[in-house]
C-alpha cells in the first residue's frame, strides 16, 4: 500500500518540503554510498602516498590567503560492543591502550600542525569514534591543550566544535566539563528508547539518564544538541517507533540523524550476534521511515538531506538556506569548501584535490609514526572529471538543485552533452516526478528528496567500474554525523 505524506517545513528561501511516497521509494531506492566524499573511500588506493599529500598541501599554499580549516580527531575505543555497529572501533576495557594511543595521536597532531603552519586556523572541530568520551576528563584536557598548542582555533562564538557522546559514558558533570574544554556542539547516540530493542543490540541506556544528559548539555550552554536514531533494528515495531519518536520530539534536540540499519553480518562480525528473525521486513522498515519523516516534519524539523533533520533556526538549516552547506566526512556541515585534516587511526583527510586515509590498525598506525612519517595508508588524487562530479554531487546533496549555466561557466563543457548518459538514466526519476531538468536547472522535487542518494549515484562514474571488479571486503571508515 502506498503511503504519501507531504509536509512543508517553515523556511526562508529554499523550499524544504519533503514528500514521502512509499511506492516510489520502494521502487527506486537502492543501496549506495553516503557521499561523504566523491570518489568514495572504496576507490582509495595504496599507490597514493605522503608525497601526493604534500603536493596537495603545496597547491593549497599557492592559492594564498588563510582559509579556515576543519579538524577531525578519531578516538577508536569503546567499552562495550553495540551489535549493529559497522564503525572503525576497538572494544576494550584496558584503559592503558587509550594512553598509548594518545601519545601517538599527539605525535600526528604535532606533525600536521607544522605542515599547516601559517594557515592552521581551525573553524570546525569534531571528535568521533568509537567513543570519544572513553577518554577520561584529564586525558581530554591534555589532548585539547595539545591541539591548541599546535593549531589556532577560532573564537567560541565563531567556531563549531563538536563531540560524539555515548550517554552511558558521561554524567551531567562530565557534560559541563566538555563545555569548559571548548566543545559547543554535542551529538548523542540514542538509536532507540525501547528497552527490548536496546537489549537486542546490546546498548541498554535508560531514558531518564539520556534526558538528563540532554538537559545538562543545554544548561552547560552547548549551542546545538544532536541525537542519532536508527530504524530497522531487531524488535522494532511501528508501535515502538511511534513511542520513540514521541519521546524524541518531546526532548526537542536541535538536530536528528535518522539512519537505516543495514544488516551485513558477512562484513561486520558484531552483527552476527543479532537474531535475524527479530529484524523488521523491508515493508515494515519503509513504513517506519514514513512514520519518522511525518513525525519530525510535523514537529517543525527541516529535512536537510540523506538522514538528517534540523530545526529551522539551527545553523545547519540556516547554512542550507544560504547556500553554505557542505557534505564531508563530518557529514553535513556549515563550513562551505573547508579543507579537512583528520588525525587518528583510519581517519580520512580531504585537502584540495586529494583524499588520504590513515592506517586502519593500531600496529600499522604506530609503526608509521615511529618511523617519523604521517600514517597515510591510501588515498586518491582527483582528476578533472572527478572534481566536476564532486561539485555536482555536493550541490544535489546539499541544495537539491544545481544551475546548469553555472556549471558550464566554470567548466569547459556543454552539460547536456557531457552528461547525456547520466541524463538518460535520470528519465525514470523524471517520469515519476522526482527530478525536473531543463536547459538551466536540474532540480530534485520534494517527492524525490528522500531518494537523493540514488539520484547522485547516477553521476558516480566509479560505480560502473567497481561493478566490474571482483567484490572486496567493505572498507570501514570513522563514524560521521
Amino acid at each position: 500500500m502506498s503511503i504519501i505524506a507531504t509536509i512543508a517545513a517553515p523556511t526562508l528561501g529554499l523550499d524544504q518540503g519533503v514528500e514521502f511516497d512509499a511506492a516510489v521509494i520502494g521502487k527506486l531506492s537502492q543501496p549506495g554510498p553516503p557521499y561523504t566524499s566523491y570518489p568514495t573511500a572504496d576507490r582509495f588506493t595504496p599507490a597514493f602516498g605522503f608525497g601526493n599529500f604534500l603536493e596537495a598541501l603545496a597547491a593549497l599554499r599557492m592559492r594564498g590567503g588563510r582559509r579556515p580549516l576543519s579538524l577531525y580527531i578519531h578516538i577508536p575505543f569503546c567499552e562495550t560492543l553495540c551489535y549493529y555497529c559497522s564503525c572503525s572501533k576497538i572494544v576494550t576495557k584496558d584503559r592503558g591502550k587509550a594512553a598509548t594511543y594518545l601519545s601517538y595521536l599527539k605525535q600526528e597532531i604535532a606533525m600536521q600542525g607544522k605542515l599547516f603552519g601559517g594557515m592552521n586556523q581551525i573553524a570546525q572541530l569534531r571528535f568521533g569514534g568509537g567513543t570519544p568520551t572513553y577518554l577520561s576528563e584529564r586525558q581530554m584536557d591534555d589532548l585539547m591543550n595539545h591541539l591548541r598548542h599546535n593549531f589556532e582555533f577560532a573564537d567560541d562564538d565563531v567556531g563549531e566544535y563538536a563531540i560524539e557522546v555515548d550517554p552511558r559514558t558521561v554524567s551531567p558533570e562530565r557534560v559541563h566539563a566538555l563545555r569548559r574544554q571548548g566543545f559547543n556542539r554535542i551529538s548523542l547516540g540514542i538509536q532507540d528508547f525501547d528497552a527490548q530493542v536496546q537489549l537486542a543490540v546490546n546498548r541498554v541506556q535508560s531514558e531518564e539518564h539520556t534526558l538528563a544528559v540532554i538537559d545538562a548539555a543545554r544548561a552547560a550552554g552547548f549551542r546545538s544538541v544532536s541525537i542519532d536514531l536508527i530504524y530497522g533494528l531487531p524488535k522494532q515495531t511501528m508501535a515502538s517507533m511511534e513511542q520513540t519518536m514521541a519521546k524524541v520530539v518531546a526532548a526537542g534536540p536541535d538536530r536528528i540523524a535518522l539512519y537505516n540499519y543495514a544488516h551485513l553480518p558477512r562484513l561486520f562480525k558484531s552483527q552476527r550476534r543479532i537474531v535475524e528473525a527479530d529484524l523488521p521486513g523491508a515493508q515494515l522498515k519503509l513504513d517506519m521511515l514514513g512514520l519518522c519523516v511525518a513525525r519530525l516534519t510535523a514537529a517543525g524539523y527541516v529535512y536537510i538531506g540523506m538522514d538528517h533533520f534540523a530545526k529551522p533556526n539551527d545553523e545547519l538549516a540556516v547554512a542550507q538556506r544560504q547556500g553554505r552547506l557542505q557534505r564531508s566526512f563530518q557529514s553535513y556541515s556549515t563550513r562551505s569548501d573547508s579543507d579537512l585534516i583528520a588525525c587518528g587511526v583510519s581517519a580520512i583527510s580531504s585537502v584540495g584535490a586529494v583524499y588520504s586515509q590513515n592506517e586502519e590498525t593500531l600496529d600499522a598506525y604506530y609503526e608509521r609514526l615511529d618511523e617519523g612519517k604521517l600514517p597515510i595508508a591510501r588515498g586518491i588524487k582527483l582528476d578533472t572529471d572527478d572534481l566536476l562530479r564532486r561539485i555536482i554531487i555536493q550541490l544535489l546533496m546539499c541544495n537539491f538543485e544545481l544551475s546548469i549555466e553555472s556549471i558550464e561557466q566554470t567548466h569547459p563543457i556543454e552539460f547536456h552533452q557531457y552528461f547525456a548518459a547520466e541524463l538518460a538514466k535520470l528519465e525514470p526519476f523524471v517520469a515519476d516526478g522526482l527530478v525536473t531538468i531543463d536547459r538551466q536547472w536540474l532540480s530534485v522535487t520534494p517527492r524525490g528528496r528522500l531518494l537523493i542518494r540514488s539520484i547522485c549515484m547516477v553521476f558516480d562514474s566509479h560505480l560502473a567500474a567497481a561493478a566490474k571488479e571482483k567484490p572486496t571486503r567493505a572498507r570501514r571508515t570513522p563514524k560521521t554525523i
